[in-house]
């Protein structure tokens, strides 16, 4: 016969306390209580004072509230709408160029008859790891007037006589996309040829015996397998070019004028340079952040099949 003394089962229960699942949930909200705290004080404070900010009018302990007015200005300012074209002239030529070049290296580099591709692979990814001012003070001295590239397509009878590369508004946009290509093309094709290579080859050699050749395997194949990682990258390069601003500023230091500035770097000069501005500097970072959701809002709209 069962004691009476004896606790029964729900007394042993709630006298042990948590539950292990409750256990569990709370050991995990304990090693991720820092870093979201860290995240909320880093990332999202930060945002709430920006757009306070960008309500605000004057300088320094003379900001005053005045509504939307940073707002409606840009709107009305001129050197905001040059530095939006410039930036839009920069993502319209060269993501698209960076990421079909990008393809197509990752499907040259992948294949079997290339030697040496361990090589090829690290040469074409080494300029991500060069640092950004670097490798604009090297390109700033290939395109001066007296620079490398002048003197060579002088010397094989392209030029008579050198061009202003970085003294006139086009090239200078140029000098930036060739730089952009230079350093993220790399980037691009690492993504790419891991997808690539995660394809299973019979794939292809079921293809190759039905008769198609390496451009129709490109385009029926690759690309279709391809789509998430190129939508991927897609978002990526258009927010990366959304907010250039070490080209701008490094390599052809927005000139001539602000010919070839980008809104990145307008917001560095109307924050920091001269009569600094932090209400209207705040407001054109919504700008281009409101920018940066639509479009990766239609890339994925338009991207994703699901």
């Amino acid at each position: 016969m069962k004691n009476s003394a004896e606790p029964s089962g729900s007394t042993l229960i709630k006298k042990s306390g948590l539950s292990l699942s409750q256990k569990q949930g709370l050991t995990g909200w304990a090693f991720l209580f820092l870093a979201a705290g860290l995240i909320v004080l880093m990332n999202f404070y930060p945002m709430v004072r920006g757009f306070m900010m960008s309500l605000q009018t004057g300088v320094g302990a003379n900001m005053q509230f005045s509504g939307f007015v940073n707002y409606t200005r840009l709107f009305e300012d001129p050197r905001f709408r040059q530095t939006l074209i410039n930036t839009f002239i920069y993502l319209l030529v060269q993501v698209p160029i960076m990421l079909i070049l990008g393809l197509i290296l990752a499907t040259m580099l992948n294949s079997r008859n290339l030697k040496a591709k361990g090589f090829f692979r690290t040469a074409i990814f080494l300029p991500c790891a060069v640092g950004l001012v670097a490798y604009s003070l090297v390109f700033r001295q290939m395109f001066a007037f007296d620079g490398l590239v002048n003197t060579v397509l002088v010397n094989i009878g392209i030029l008579e006589t050198g061009h202003n590369w970085l003294g006139t508004p086009w090239s200078a946009r140029l000098v930036i996309i060739l730089g952009l290509l230079w350093r993220w093309t790399g980037f691009n094709m690492i993504f790419y040829l891991a997808g690539i290579q995660n394809v299973d080859t019979s794939i292809y050699e079921a293809a190759r015996i039905d008769g198609a050749n390496v451009f129709h395997q490109f385009w029926k194949i690759t690309i279709p397998l391809l789509r998430p990682i190129i939508l991927l990258t897609a978002i990526m390069s258009t927010n990366g070019t959304l907010q250039l601003f070490d080209e701008s500023f490094n390599l052809t230091q927005g000139g001539p004028g602000v010919s070839s500035m980008t809104m990145s770097h307008y917001i560095f000069d109307t924050a920091f340079a001269g009569n600094p501005m932090l209400g209207y500097a705040s407001a054109m970072s919504f700008a281009i952040l409101l920018m940066v959701a639509l479009l990766a809002f239609l890339q994925l709209k338009v991207g994703d099949r699901r």
